[in-house]
């Protein structure tokens, strides 16, 4: 059996601690995973250099972090899925409201690349309400974020809002 190399594809806007889960649980079922941070499609908080960093760091302190890589990638995903030659792409959903939204993605990318497979993987119960907006909005108005972000993502935000 060959080697299975998947792609967790996102912004990570910031990086929160549901990524890393994500990410943790598809290092237990793939042999290689690339943290493929976005550089851009809509508009971010942080910038790329940030993210990606921020990423990396977080990433470090994983079990398995020799077998996870960070890249940032920009244009379509499917190019990047072929540059980086994965097998799969990973996404992580809360709800019906992020099936409704990956669904039609992945068909859409698998008509451009017919091999294209998606596995998602369903946040934990006690970590389904958290997202990158909802702490980009708790950050925005001097909230408390480090139960939902990495240290590294936490001093990015503060760093950004001057707080």
């Amino acid at each position: 059996m060959s080697a299975k190399h998947a792609v967790y594809p996102g912004t990570f806007d910031p990086v929160t601690v549901g990524h890393l889960d994500i990410l943790e649980r598809s290092l237990a079922l793939f042999d290689t995973v690339t943290l493929a941070v976005a550089s851009g499609g809509r508009s971010t908080l942080l910038d790329h250099p940030t993210r990606l960093d921020v990423a990396r760091a977080a990433v470090e302190r994983l079990a398995a972090a020799e077998r996870c890589r960070v890249t940032g990638f920009d244009g379509l995903l499917v190019d990047a899925v072929k540059r980086l030659g994965a097998d799969v792409v990973v996404r992580g959903v809360r709800g019906a409201a992020d099936v409704d939204h990956e669904q039609p993605m992945a068909a859409l990318n698998r008509t451009m690349h017919p091999d294209f497979e998606v596995v998602l993987f369903f946040a934990r119960p006690e970590l389904s309400m958290i997202s990158a907006t909802l702490v980009r909005d708790v950050a925005r108005c001097g909230g408390p974020v480090d139960p939902y972000v990495p240290p590294e993502a936490a001093a990015a935000l503060r760093d950004r809002f001057g707080r």
